[in-house]
């Protein structure tokens, strides 16, 4: 049997050990008494499997000698021999067979619970770790990586230790019948075999790395190029594209090429050594048999032995080259679990309680950079059901403020505080439950316009979500569709318009019945008569609720009971609308600067010139 080619791996040096220290917790899982019986019963099968398996050559042994024999019992002894033959190899298959079917279940729970720890690890993590990752190569290092622990737990513990126990036992029996040569030449070679497997595929190890490292950065090439699918096409940038993930294949090809001619080598010594191994054995049962020391059932027990442990013994290298790729790759995604989570609830964390809600910064500071502060000591607060904006120019710390709330970052200095609860102090579940949030840059998962307004609240009733939809004003766009609320919104949401993406939303955050309202520069990107329309949608979701709105346009803001200027991370200006308007400041400028944008735009697009970008669609585009 020729060695094959295992598949692609993880990046980065491996400990291999390390890893499957990582793994025996699933193997072996705390509490799990019915996994753990499963466990002990299919290692008990396993010793009963390869020490029945070991008999049946002797029962062989037994029957030639038997045909050879120049006796009346030729025709009955050889019958029953032979029959005790045929049911050892059953007993050693059924003893198999039903081991794997008892380790089924474990096997395939410890790929599950593995699988599900590193999905909700991720979700622990810190936005930081999510802005700075490569979604293609992490979803395929947990894809290898739970493929992985499958073929390490079906052909470590049932290959490559059984074959080892076998070893021993046919060494032993040759050793007790024979001689201690026989023992000690199947020893050495199996020795030499198993250090020239090693040997070489730790070599060949750099060659499957780099196949790795480009596997993966073609994968996130290809999905990011997908994923901006629009923009590529804007500025006709395919064959850019293209080159770009060809970079990635050509890497990828040249070292498959290496690791394709480096396993013809290893192959080559693996089929030397056993042959070697096989000839000398074999001269010396041979010589036995000529000198009379030895029968020709004991020539027949010896190379069936060979042939019963040589086999697997083949096979046994190109398990050991997967186990080696599988921990590689196991190494990868359980490295995302050792990734610590940057946030973190305290361990005195309790539930955020909520009196009316309301919101203070108290002399905040951060940055993402130590180098370069993005809020130096910003103070605020919103009573509880008013509402607050915050306005400034790009850069000047806006949404920050947001991540700030959300806790997706803690802050350097100063303190946030809801009812006066330092949110540090509290679940992070609980606070992002008491906050809605209604962003700029509405993503909607590629699911129905009913599974997207109920993730706000997936326990809701469609009643519930239906009225969600009115009070957002998009119910009645969702009942003109042909499939109504069951229309495909596509890829984050492409297939909807900028204004209905933002009443789903809208509508999601309505049904999750939040305390405190955030809207992040909810209007910006649409055109003015949608921008009106949401606005009002906006106004009535926010009502009696703590509100922030973070924003560019100030029209949105004028009603606000406080607006808060921000530059360059410091409060520059506070107050309401016309008391900064009668300031003459930073506010005043923006404000007329603005106003007179919107007079230029409002006389285009009465002349039909100006294009309404964000109009309602009568059905999703196709």
């Amino acid at each position: 049997m020729q060695s094959r080619e295992p598949g692609p791996g993880a990046i980065g040096p491996r400990n291999d050990l390390k890893t499957i220290r990582a793994l025996l917790p699933y193997l072996w899982p705390a509490g799990a008494l019915e996994m753990r019986v499963r466990v002990v019963i299919a290692l008990g099968l396993l010793v009963l499997a390869k020490g029945t398996n070991v008999v049946v050559p002797i029962f062989y042994k037994y029957a030639v000698d038997a045909l050879s024999a120049e006796t009346g019992a030729v025709l009955a002894v050889p019958v029953g021999l032979l029959v005790a033959y045929g049911l050892t190899r059953v007993m050693a298959q059924a003893f198999g067979e039903v081991r794997d079917a008892v380790f089924a279940k474990v096997a395939q729970r410890s790929i599950r619970l593995a699988g599900l720890s590193a999905f909700q690890h991720l979700h622990r993590l810190s936005l930081r770790f999510h802005m700075d990752r490569k979604t293609g190569g992490v979803s395929r290092a947990i894809e290898r990586g739970t493929k992985g622990i499958e073929f390490v737990l079906a052909f470590m513990v049932f290959n490559i230790l059984p074959t080892l126990l076998e070893i021993l036992l046919v060494c032993g029996v040759l050793w007790a019948l024979y001689t201690v040569w026989f023992a000690l030449v199947t020893l050495v070679t199996i020795g030499g075999y198993i250090a020239w497997t090693l040997a070489v595929t730790e070599w060949r190890t750099k060659f499957r790395r780099t196949m790795n490292e480009n596997d993966s950065e073609a994968s996130t090439k290809a999905i990011d190029s997908l994923l901006n699918f629009e923009t590529v096409k804007y500025f006709g940038n395919e064959d850019h594209e293209a080159r770009r993930f060809d970079v990635a294949l050509k890497g990828y090809e040249q070292a498959a090429v290496k690791s394709r001619t480096s396993l013809t080598l290893l192959n080559i010594g693996q089929g030397g050594i056993i042959a070697a191994g096989l000839t000398a054995v074999m001269i010396m049962a041979g010589s036995g048999v000529a000198a009379g020391a030895m029968t020709i059932g004991d020539f027949v027990l010896v190379n069936a032995y060979l042939i019963q442990l040589y086999l697997p013994l083949n096979f046994l290298g190109f398990v050991y080259r997967e186990i080696k790729r599988s921990l590689t790759d196991m190494e990868a995604m359980f490295a995302l679990l050792g990734e610590a989570p940057e946030i973190g609830d305290a361990a005195d964390a309790g539930a955020l309680r909520i009196d009316g809600g309301r919101v203070e910064f108290d002399d905040v500071s951060f940055s993402y950079d130590p180098r370069r502060p993005v809020l130096k000591g910003v103070s605020f607060t919103v009573p509880a059901g008013k509402t607050l904006a915050i306005v400034g120019p790009s850069g000047a710390g806006k949404s920050t403020i947001s991540r700030i709330l959300f806790r997706f970052y803690d802050v350097d200095a100063g303190r946030v505080l809801i009812d006066g609860q330092d949110i540090r102090q509290v679940t992070q579940q609980s606070l992002r439950a008491a906050i809605g949030m209604v962003p700029q840059d509405t993503v909607l998962f590629n699911d129905t316009i009913y599974y997207n307004i109920a993730y706000g609240n997936p326990a809701a009733s469609p009643a519930e979500v239906e009225e969600a939809a009115r009070l957002a004003r998009v119910h009645d766009f969702v009942m003109g569709l042909p499939d109504g609320y069951q229309t495909a919104v596509g890829e984050r949401g492409l297939k909807l318009s900028g204004g209905e993406k933002q009443r789903v939303a809208i509508a999601r955050t309505i049904l999750k019945e939040p305390s405190i309202l955030l809207f992040d520069e909810a209007t910006s990107a649409l055109d003015s008569r949608t921008e009106r329309e949401i606005q009002d949608s906006l106004n009535a979701v926010s009502a009696d609720r703590t509100t922030l709105i973070i924003a560019h346009r100030l029209s949105t803001v004028v009603d606000a009971d406080e607006i808060v200027v921000l530059d360059q991370g410091r409060i520059v200006e506070r107050g309401g609308h016309a008391q900064l308007l009668a300031a003459r400041g930073g506010y005043a400028d923006m404000w007329a600067r603005q106003q007179e944008a919107a007079k230029a735009l409002e006389a285009l697009e009465r002349t039909g010139e100006a294009p309404d970008t964000g109009a309602e669609a009568t059905a999703p585009a196709e």
